[in-house]
């Protein structure tokens, strides 16, 4: 076995880091929350299944903040982001084991009825699968296994992207008819995967104008395929008229649909992040010696 711990609130020198610690008691918040909901019977008539249902929503969320974090930081040029990566993607574990847990004790603590019904329904048995990959994944983020199994740690760690599309589509089936917030996450988790894709040269060294119309395409391109996202979903798993559905996103007069959420989402951080490039002080120019 390979021990290689330090406390996630400090740097690889050991030195205790302020914004690390911070993020990580954020991480805790909605844990927490959950608790004192279902200890003091906020969680409606069915507190487990609430409860089971808010640490699934915290798992798939904490999981695209995790794919999301290597953007920002680039994008941003914030390096010290990538420090919360692994907390990030840790919590993620922590709260769809949490998620498993409590169907467990929602079922009584029948092993076989969970086990045959993680056998026998589709999106039980993804949704487990994605929990040992997320599990496989934490267990070996330290240090020491990155370097035990050296390049194969990046193929393990890579199955992070085919399983965020599982577990995305966990999150549709169990949602039911309304799937606008897993509809949302998609069109983000669509933007991340298209940013991944362009070459680095095209995010880091262009000009503003070209900057510009890059991360504007990204941002309309995302938006429009989160509506044909939508629009199949409801076309293919549901009875609504999906035609209906895609002619909401040509308005917002009732209401902002998904598609429309990741655009504004998407172009609030181009904006900051053009921002960033013409507020940054250029570095001083060096000196050749004669």
């Amino acid at each position: 076995m390979i021990v290689s711990w330090s406390p996630p609130w400090r740097d690889r020198r050991g030195r205790f880091l302020p914004f690390k610690a911070a993020v990580l008691a954020l991480l805790f918040v909605p844990g927490v929350l959950c608790l004192y909901w279902l200890g003091t019977g906020q969680l409606g008539a069915r507190p487990l299944t609430e409860a089971i249902h808010e640490t699934g929503l915290w798992a798939i969320r904490f999981l695209m903040i995790s794919l999301a974090i290597t953007p920002l930081a680039r994008a941003l040029e914030w390096n010290g982001l990538l420090l919360v990566r692994r907390n990030v993607g840790v919590a993620a574990a922590l709260y769809a084991v949490a998620h498993l847990g409590l169907y467990v004790v929602d079922e009584n603590f029948r092993l076989g009825t969970v086990i045959s019904e993680i056998a026998l329904r589709f999106y039980l048995t993804i949704g487990f699968a994605t929990l040992l990959v997320l599990i496989a994944l934490a267990w070996t983020s330290t240090d020491a296994w990155t370097k035990k199994l050296g390049r194969n740690w990046k193929r393990l760690h890579r199955l992070v992207y085919p399983f965020g599309v599982v577990a995305l589509l966990h999150y549709y089936i169990q949602s039911k008819l309304n799937v606008s917030e897993p509809v949302f996450v998609s069109g983000l988790f669509v933007w991340l995967m298209a940013w991944r894709l362009l070459p680095e040269s095209w995010r880091r060294r262009q000009g503003f104008g070209v900057l510009t119309a890059l991360y504007g395409s990204l941002a309309i391109v995302s938006a429009l395929l989160t509506a044909g996202l939508e629009f199949a979903w409801y076309g293919l798993t549901t009875r609504v008229d999906p035609f209906r559905v895609l002619a909401a996103n040509e308005s917002i007069a009732r209401g902002l649909r998904p598609a429309h959420w990741v655009l504004v989402a998407t172009v609030a951080f181009a904006i900051v992040v053009l921002g960033r490039r013409l507020t940054r002080t250029p570095a001083p120019a060096r000196r050749v010696p004669a």
